[in-house]
């Protein structure tokens, strides 16, 4: 019996740490494909814990004749349970924010060169920025009327702004760790786990699911303001200032962090791409010959494309072509012949149809895309 009480303290230390190790950034957890296993383990949390916490009070008092080794025993269990589920828990370390403040640029308090993921429904456009959004991985808010879930994984470099409604319902969604360096959230009717990088479900009832996404850009307040002058922007949370960088190392690839770091070189783990996806095809661009060029005039999915780099070298814009013409930067124009469009693909000629384009870590691109093409 004094056995069973040390194995059960033992298997529920383990099966705590396993709970956390699974879907936390630890040493070799996201390189593996364990999310189903790290799934069965949450869905079945309790019945593990009642079911060793049974091994642990049957074995109770015939370990009390060492009544010292016991005490270090619960005190070491008490300590790992609080650890992994007070302390690292995912919505723990990252709170969602306690209100959302949208402001026009009248009356903005965030940095113009800062990073912001715009989105622009039905007229109405809105700036998020990086700086927060990275923090809190998502924000809800409601644009023209309808919910939209804004989020960001900072160890992918992902933003995405999903259309939170799953069978006709509007859901919702709490942060509850990552999978393969991304993040996961939780929807609150079933508790199936939804990838960050594509909105797509990947364990539990509604496996197999998607989240429709908006159309969204990546690009400094400076740009985005002059887009769409009348954006409202999201301001800092006065309760979670402190939790937000002030630095602009992550934003500008600076930061050499083992998870959020950038490396400079091209085509490594943690190198810069934009990635596009068109139909059924996607390919992935190499930032530093993005910021060479400029202009990347190419063919993806049968459609002619252009992918643009604005004189802030930190912007970037992708369109359908008109034609198979080659397109130029003039100024912060897209020019083709005689027709010239701005960036919110607006010309007197008519209208660029928009693509879903994003930078990211080559990691995260070519593990949510694996039939991507390098340009």
């Amino acid at each position: 019996m004094k056995r069973l009480f040390y194995a059960g303290v033992v298997l529920l230390v383990l099966f705590e740490l396993a709970n956390v190790w699974f879907i936390m950034p630890m040493p070799y957890s996201q390189r593996v494909r364990s999310v189903d296993v790290a799934y069965a383990l949450y869905r079945w949390r309790w019945a593990f814990r009642i079911g060793f916490g049974a091994m642990i009070a049957a074995g109770l008092m015939t370990a009390m004749r060492s009544r010292i080794a016991v005490a270090v025993s619960l005190l070491v269990l008490a300590g790992v349970v609080y650890a992994t589920n007070f302390v690292m828990a995912a919505d723990v370390m990252f709170i969602a924010p306690t209100s959302l403040n949208m402001q026009p640029a009248s009356r903005n308090a965030v940095e113009s060169s800062r990073l912001v993921v715009g989105i622009d429904v039905a007229g109405e456009a809105r700036a998020y920025p990086v700086q927060f959004i990275g923090y809190h991985h998502q924000v809800r808010d409601t644009v023209a009327g309808k919910p939209v879930m804004v989020s960001f994984c900072t160890v992918c470099r992902t933003g995405r702004v999903f259309i939170p409604m799953v069978e006709g319902k509007e859901e919702s969604f709490r942060l509850v760790g990552m999978d393969h360096f991304n993040a996961m959230f939780e929807d609150r009717t079933t508790g199936s786990w939804w990838r960050q990088a594509n909105g797509e479900a990947i364990a539990g009832p509604r496996k197999g699911m998607e989240l429709a996404e908006y159309p969204s850009r990546q690009v400094t307040l400076t740009e985005w303001l002059s887009l769409y002058p009348k954006s409202l922007i999201m301001q800092a949370d006065t309760a979670l200032r402190s939790k937000y960088s002030a630095s602009y190392d992550y934003e500008s690839g600076a930061s050499r962090g083992a998870l959020t770091g950038t490396d400079t070189a091209s085509w490594r783990d943690k190198s810069w791409v934009v990635g596009i996806s068109v139909g059924k095809a996607s390919r992935a661009y190499d930032w530093n010959r993005l910021t060479r060029e400029s202009v990347v005039n190419d063919s993806l999915g049968g459609k002619a494309i252009v992918l643009v780099l604005a004189r802030d070298r930190q912007s970037f814009f992708a369109f359908e072509r008109p034609s198979a013409a080659t397109m130029v930067l003039r100024g912060d124009s897209l020019v083709s012949g005689s027709a010239a469009y701005a960036f919110t693909g607006l010309g007197a000629a008519g209208r660029l149809a928009p693509l879903k384009a994003s930078q990211e870590f080559w990691h995260s691109w070519r593990s949510f895309q694996p039939g991507t093409s390098r340009y």
